[in-house]
């Protein structure tokens, strides 16, 4: 039988089970919410005042992956992403394995399709391993309490639990952004390490010309205001 994208995306996902930094990126996700809840229990009722939901992290656990969404944006998520994305194509052709691949009566489409699909998934498992553990220890040390709306409007927790991974649902958007941006330079430079930089790099440009003065008509197609919203 001839392999299809799925046989692609089956073998990705088995050579990303196998590799270090699938791991490393997805065990920073889950360790700075922790290393966050922690800091933030430390400062005896003070919290991030100046973004979004940082004034209610002492109330309600639901507010801290909110929060790290927040922070995560400007370098956590799109490096854990490029982790992944920006390597690999660059790696293939680096070990010399990306023609033997091509040999497996395999179409370039398929091969791209499979790989891109592996890199998305890992996006979004490192943002519902992030989101869960965030919840967890915001529980813990907030408790399960009603949150309060950016409008003022009280939350019970049941809804605003589901609010939360609505949230991280919509914050897939900009990051699978991020993953074809690393995916795009994966292809182009051929260098893991050129395209992991990269992504970052770019990610961080665009955080740079969102806080520029006279560019706030770039606002609403810059990936930081995505990210934001």
């Amino acid at each position: 039988m001839r392999p299809t994208v799925w046989t692609v995306y089956r073998w990705e996902l088995r050579k990303l089970r196998s590799q270090k930094r699938t791991y490393l990126g997805l065990g920073a996700a889950a360790l700075v919410p922790i290393i966050f809840v922690v800091a933030v229990s430390l400062q005896n009722g003070r919290g991030p005042e100046d973004v979004a939901f940082g004034r209610y992290i002492h109330d309600s656990g639901l507010a801290i992956p909110l929060v790290l969404l927040l922070f995560g944006a400007i370098w956590m998520f799109p490096l854990i992403t490029a982790l992944v994305a920006g390597d690999i194509f660059a790696s293939e052709d680096h070990n010399g394995t990306l023609k033997t691949i091509l040999t497996r009566s395999l179409e370039r489409g398929q091969l791209f399709r499979g790989k891109a699909l592996a890199a998305a998934t890992y996006g979004v498992a490192a943002i519902a391993l992030n989101g869960a553990v965030a919840l967890v220890a915001g529980i813990i040390a907030s408790g399960f309490n009603p949150l309060t709306s950016l409008s003022g409007t009280p939350v019970s927790a049941a809804r605003g639990l589901g609010l939360v991974w609505a949230s991280l649902a919509v914050y897939l958007i900009p990051i699978m952004a991020i993953v074809c941006i690393g995916l795009l330079l994966s292809t182009v430079t051929r260098n893991s390490a050129a395209a992991v930089v990269g992504t970052l790099m770019v990610s961080l440009l665009i955080q740079l010309v969102g806080i520029l003065p006279g560019l706030g008509g770039l606002h609403p197609y810059l990936l930081s205001t995505q990210f934001n919203a």
